[in-house]
């Protein structure tokens, strides 16, 4: 059985943006997402609050499923969720 890992994009109204299998992908569409005001960009996870990087972002979600992680700018939000393919 393969294990196929997808993540989800939300924003702050948990509208749904869209559905990727790509790390690199989500991350840059999340960053350009809220990316629009003059407030930094601020990654929220389990571990607490950081700067948002890809390699930041990678760690957090290694050898764990269905994981939220909120990307902040102001009032603006965006979510990723990682979770898998059951077959």
């Amino acid at each position: 059985m393969t294990n196929i890992y997808i993540y989800c994009l939300f924003d702050e109204e948990d509208t749904f943006h869209g559905v990727y299998s790509s790390l690199k992908a989500v991350h840059r569409d999340a960053i350009s997402m809220i990316n629009k005001g003059v407030s930094g960009v601020y990654m929220e996870t389990p571990r607490g609050m950081m700067q948002p990087s890809l390699k930041t972002l990678r760690n957090t979600f290694k050898g764990v499923c269905d994981v939220m992680v909120r990307y902040r700018s102001g009032r603006r939000i965006a979510k990723i969720i990682k979770t898998r393919i059951k077959e």
